[in-house]
């Protein structure tokens, strides 16, 4: 770990929610909303989660699977989230969410209307904002965590 806990805490409420408070608090509760407050469906989710945590090496979140109303992707699906141009195992809509999150992390400036021709036919524009701050936040948590070494110590509530 990059970051010095004191003995007795845990690491991740610790950096979370003590070492900054006027961000830590604000910044753990745009991660949790992005799961409390969803509108996608729990595939397209999850693809895009999990190739953001492949991408981010976060082995907390690469760990974790989102579970809703006692329901989780099936074994296997993260394997398929590494395959997703080529399985099939996805529909166009969890496809696209694998891509969109892939291109997000990695070429963000690639973008382009050939991408966003195929996005809009899929998904609303709601859909596309919600499934957006979802990667961000992703994307800078996941990497918060790996970085600073807390995603191999963080144990979250009810996992």
């Amino acid at each position: 770990m990059h970051v010095d806990v004191p003995e007795g805490k845990n690491p991740i409420e610790y950096v979370w929610g003590e070492m900054v408070p006027g961000i830590g608090p604000a910044a753990a509760n745009f991660s949790l909303a992005v799961y409390s407050h969803t509108t996608l469906g729990l595939r397209e989710f999850e693809a895009a989660r999990l190739r953001t945590a492949q991408i981010n090496g976060c082995l907390f979140c690469l760990d974790w699977r989102t579970e809703r109303d006692g329901q989780k992707v099936e074994e296997g699906f993260a394997d398929a989230v590494l395959q997703w141009r080529t399985t099939d195992a996805f529909d166009d809509r969890t496809r696209l969410a694998a891509e969109y999150a892939e291109r997000y992390a990695l070429d963000h400036h690639g973008l382009d209307e050939e991408f966003w021709g195929r996005m809009t036919a899929h998904f609303g524009q709601a859909e596309i904002v919600e499934l957006t701050m979802s990667l961000g936040s992703w994307l800078a948590f996941g990497r918060l965590n790996h970085v600073l070494g807390l995603d191999a110590l963080c144990v979250l509530p009810g996992h």
